[in-house]
């Protein structure tokens, strides 16, 4: 079964919005992991504007299935996941101000940066993965970093898929085979939903694990929480 990994930036920026802590994202996460998800993802960028660095260290004692810390290795996002040590770290080549994840690293134009940065994580133990497109290139400059996985960034199949272009699917099933070549574990994200979870998990071989949030979230208006997550963990198996 492909594991589900839900992001809770959204719960976090609906808390911002308001001021306290109402939703209360810890026990949103602890409530996420208790309705069936494998893990929890945060991706704290530098304005905090969203998920907080506090955040972060508090979640690292709610988070009991796999804790999965995303972000653009700056030194200050470096130092955090250094103390807060999570199962995995996802680096993303975000923009300062970006308001999401909007393309994958270039693996061979930073291959020297990103070999830097994933060999000080994995002496800490940490599991890395790298943010790439569908595009067997740069899964092949992931596997040269010394990546253990890489995470597709699905945006484009997505948004294609939603325009019944079926055929999208293809280049991420050739970056998973290539990737499935180099022994590099595959995950994926960004903008699957509910509609579209089946369809890039039965195409996707070897597919480890997907990190879904604002669709999750936004779903989970109209249909509940635990619901939701259930439903995502049934189309997954």
């Amino acid at each position: 079964m492909t594991k589900l990994s839900v992001n809770i930036n959204k719960i976090a920026t609906l808390r911002n919005a308001r001021g306290g802590n109402v939703p209360d994202l810890l026990q949103v996460a602890k409530d996420i992991q208790k309705f069936g998800a494998h893990g929890i993802t945060i991706h704290p960028r530098p304005d905090e504007r969203h998920i907080t660095y506090q955040d972060a260290r508090d979640l690292k004692n709610v988070v009991y299935t796999e804790y999965n810390i995303e972000g653009n290795p700056q030194h200050n996002f470096i130092d955090l996941v250094l103390e807060c040590k999570p199962d995995q770290v996802t680096l993303v080549p975000d923009a300062i101000g970006a308001i999401t994840s909007n393309a994958g690293w270039d693996t061979i134009k930073h291959k020297d940066y990103l070999t830097e940065v994933i060999q000080e994580f994995q002496r800490n133990g940490i599991r890395t993965s790298i943010f790439v497109d569908a595009n067997g290139s740069m899964v092949e400059g992931a596997k040269k970093t010394g990546a253990d996985r890489i995470e597709l960034y699905t945006e484009s199949f997505a948004h294609q898929y939603g325009l019944g272009n079926h055929s999208a699917i293809e280049p991420f099933v050739k970056a998973a085979i290539r990737a499935n070549e180099l022994n590099l574990g595959i995950n994926a994200g960004h903008d699957l939903s509910l509609d579209n979870i089946k369809f890039f998990k039965d195409n996707i071989p070897n597919l480890l694990e997907v990190s879904i949030g604002h669709a999750l979230i936004s779903e989970s208006l109209y249909l509940g929480l635990d619901n939701v997550v259930n439903m995502y963990l049934n189309k997954l198996k």
